[in-house]
C-alpha cells in the first residue's frame, strides 16, 4: 500500500499551513483512494524537537513521526512563510532527520504566507533544502497566500493543488511528471480567468525574408 505523510509546520492554531496540507492530502485521497495519507503536525513536538536538536536523541514521541516520515513513500511538506523563509521549527526539526533520510522520497513542496510577496520562498528557500537533502521534489509547489482562501483566488489554488498532485502521484507510479505542454498552457489560462484578466494572445513568429527563385 502507498503511504504518504504530510508534514504540517504551522506555528498557530488554527493553521492555514495545516488547512493547505489537508486541502493537499484531500487531493492525494481522491487520486490514490486506497492510499495510506497521514499527517505529522511539528506545533504539539516543538519541545521534543528542541530537546532532540540540543541532545542529539529524539524523544519516543518525536520519533514515531520521524519513522512515519521515513517509512512513507512520499511527502507533501507545508510550511509558513515568514520573512520569505520556512520557520525555524521546521528547519530544527530537518536538522534533527537523519541526513540520508529523504535520499530519492518524492515530495511535494507547499507554503502559506501573508502576502504574495511570499511565493519565491519554495524556490528560493525550500527547494535548495530538498535538493540538499537528496529528494525527488515534484516542478509544482503550491503557494496560497490570503488572497487565495477568497472566492476570487481559489479556483487557482485548487488547479495548482491538483497538477502538483497528479506530479506526485505519476512520479510514484514511475511516470516521471506526467506533464505535457498542453496542461501547462490550460493551467495558466485558468489561473488568467481567475484573476480577471483573459489569457495572453500568442506571441507571432517574425516572418523570415521572402523567399527569391533561383536563377
Amino acid at each position: 500500500m502507498t503511504s504518504i505523510v504530510a508534514i504540517a509546520a504551522g506555528l498557530s492554531d488554527p493553521s492555514t499551513s495545516r488547512l493547505l496540507a489537508d486541502r493537499i492530502t484531500d487531493e492525494v485521497r481522491r487520486r490514490l483512494p486506497e492510499a495510506s495519507v497521514e499527517t505529522v503536525e511539528l506545533r504539539p513536538l516543538a519541545r521534543q524537537i528542541t530537546d532532540a536538536a540540543l541532545s542529539g536523541f529524539a524523544a519516543p514521541g518525536l520519533q514515531h513521526e520521524i519513522d512515519k516520515v521515513a517509512s512513507a513513500d512520499g511527502l507533501v511538506v507545508v510550511s509558513p512563510i515568514f520573512k520569505a523563509s520556512y520557520t525555524g521549527l521546521f528547519k530544527t526539526f530537518m536538522d534533527v532527520l537523519d541526513a540520508d533520510l529523504l535520499i530519492g522520497k518524492p515530495v511535494l513542496l507547499a507554503a502559506t504566507g501573508g502576502t504574495a510577496r511570499h511565493s519565491l520562498a519554495i524556490d528560493l528557500s525550500l527547494r535548495p533544502l530538498f535538493s540538499y537533502l537528496q529528494a525527488f521534489v515534484v516542478p509544482t509547489g503550491v503557494f496560497a497566500s490570503p488572497h487565495d482562501w477568497g472566492s476570487e483566488g481559489t479556483q487557482a489554488l485548487g488547479a495548482r493543488i491538483a497538477r502538483a498532485v497528479g506530479e506526485l502521484v505519476s512520479m510514484l507510479g514511475g511516470g516521471g511528471t506526467g506533464r505535457t505542454r498542453e496542461d501547462e498552457i490550460d493551467v495558466f489560462s485558468q489561473t488568467m480567468r481567475s484573476i480577471g484578466e483573459p489569457p495572453a494572445a500568442p506571441i507571432p513568429t517574425r516572418p523570415g525574408p521572402p523567399e527569391t527563385a533561383s536563377p
